[in-house]
């Protein structure tokens, strides 16, 4: 309750985070989002380091950081999905950089296929980049935040791992580990008294990304399908905020909290309502 009255009416304003001297890595930055994310960021005071397997947006990526103010940008080769490349990476940002202090995992893919469709590689595949490239970034960073009581975790996970979407099972499942996994180590730094690293979950619904290229909403008044750039400045205004939550749009509140306790089948026809199930298939039934 308190989340919904905070980000629809904004009535309890909250203090804005610093960012000048922070070490910011974002997993996924070649393109999307996490491009976007670099770039509003570039400006701030930080030192960017930048992880994407795709070289070459990649080097864009930080062309364009630099080009919007950022004086210091690192930009590695990862594969997320694979344990050992994370580690690897992880002791040259250490040594070539310093400790993160900003961690933002954003790294994902979605393959589109209906359950009996997907094979089992597929799945493992989603859970792979989307769900344990988050457990292998946090493993390598999170102990130096925790040395020094400082620091930020910002996981992008998806309205998909609050609500079951059609032809997207695997990304629905890792998405929802992400947010049980983050909501598991903020317990566990609370309790542990590192009130000082903060944490934030980021659930949007589609954006116009290559991942739902081709998706268009049913209800957009509603369900507005959001541009990469705009996303970005929420997300980096929720950093700002320290917000443990950033749920877009709106409307998904007032979803999650309907299925909590209508009857399946009514559940079932608003979600097909809402996720317009034919343009589902013409976004993701396509090579």
């Amino acid at each position: 309750f308190f989340l919904l009255i905070e980000n629809i009416f904004c009535i309890f304003p909250l203090r804005k985070k610093c960012f000048a001297g922070e070490i910011v890595l974002i997993t996924g930055s070649a393109n999307g989002i996490g491009r976007q994310v670099a770039l509003k960021l570039a400006p701030l005071g930080v030192t960017l380091v930048l992880w994407d397997i795709d070289d070459e947006g990649n080097r864009e990526t930080s062309r364009l950081a630099q080009q919007n103010g950022a004086s210091r940008v690192f930009v590695y080769h990862c594969d997320c999905s694979r344990r050992e490349d994370v580690y690897e990476q992880a002791d040259k940002v250490k040594k070539e950089v310093g400790d993160v202090t900003i961690l933002i995992n954003n790294a994902g893919i979605l393959i589109g296929k209906k359950f009996l469709d997907l094979t089992d590689e597929d799945f493992e595949k989603t859970l792979s980049v989307n769900f344990f490239s988050q457990v292998w970034t946090c493993k390598a960073f999170l102990p130096a935040m925790v040395a020094c009581n400082r620091g930020h975790l910002v996981s992008t996970a998806s309205a998909a791992g609050l609500l079951g979407l059609y032809r997207s099972s695997d990304y629905c499942a890792s998405k929802s580990a992400v947010i049980g996994l983050m909501e598991a180590i903020n317990s566990e730094l609370y309790h542990g008294r590192k009130c000082g690293i903060k944490t934030t979950i980021i659930c949007p619904y589609f954006i116009s990304t290559r991942l739902s290229k081709g998706f268009k909403s049913r209800k957009p008044c509603l369900f507005p399908v959001y541009d990469p750039e705009y996303a970005a400045s929420r997300i980096v205004d929720a950093i700002k905020k320290e917000k443990f939550y950033l749920i877009m749009p709106p409307a998904v509140y007032l979803l999650v909290c309907l299925i909590s306790f209508l009857p399946r089948k009514v559940v079932l026809l608003l979600e097909s309502y809402v996720q317009f199930p034919e343009s589902m298939d013409e976004a993701y039934g396509r090579k």
